[in-house]
């Protein structure tokens, strides 16, 4: 019973971005969460952050969160939900305590500090490949919140696109030559020439590409 509350509570995890301490504090806060995981306050005793920390890496080390995740997709094609042509790219930055004043006395080293902007952020990146059509996240990777977007790519991929679509942070030359061919489009966001403007139909290519991109967001949305 207790492995099966550790599960759903990792899956909680992952569905609301918990840190774990986080975590924690909203199965103390949050009778549906509680409820989810199977959980009965005053009577089952909430697992603490350093557990719930111990659980993810122990999943992490056997290489269970991969499969968690392909067993997760391979639930949803049997309901229908499949992939299609199109995957859709993008990252964002999910904040951590950037404070040294909890029991390990020092800062997660799995996380950085990472420019955005005018603002600093302490945390990791999750990078996300998304169906086109139907918006399933359909592969995820982390990283340090220092590593460029673009540095994550081919692992973001089914290998089956006829496009792909992603922000300007993603321009490559390389990859745009890899990928062209008969029947694919290269829905990469153009960018202006140093000091001028963008082409109008550059524009209209803009335009059109962020319509479709819109749906990458929606995961991050609910982050």
């Amino acid at each position: 019973m207790l492995l099966e509350t550790m599960l759903r509570i990792y899956l909680l995890q992952n569905w609301y971005a918990l840190s774990d301490p986080m975590a924690e504090e909203m199965l103390y806060d949050s009778e549906a969460m509680r409820c989810f995981a199977g959980i009965e306050l005053g009577d089952d005793r909430i697992p603490d952050e350093t557990t719930i920390l111990y659980f993810r890496h122990l999943l992490e080390r056997h290489g269970l969160t991969e499969a968690i995740f392909a067993e997760v997709n391979a639930h949803l094609a049997d309901k229908g939900i499949t992939l299609r042509s199109g995957t859709l790219v993008d990252a964002t930055i999910i904040d951590a305590p950037s404070s040294t004043k909890n029991k390990a006395k020092a800062r997660d080293p799995e996380m950085s500090s990472t420019k955005k902007g005018n603002d600093w952020f302490f945390g990791m990146k999750a990078h996300i490949g998304v169906d086109a059509e139907s918006g399933v996240t359909h592969s995820l990777e982390t990283s340090t919140a220092k590593l460029h977007d673009s540095r994550v790519w081919d692992e973001l991929l089914h290998g089956n696109e006829t496009s792909v679509w992603v922000d300007k942070g993603y321009v490559s030359a390389e990859r745009e030559a890899a990928f062209n061919g008969p029947g694919r489009f290269w829905g990469v966001m153009r960018k202006a020439p140093k000091g001028g403007k963008l082409h109008p139909i550059a524009e209209t290519t803009n335009r059109i590409i962020a319509k479709v991109r819109a749906k990458v967001e929606h995961p991050f949305r609910v982050i």
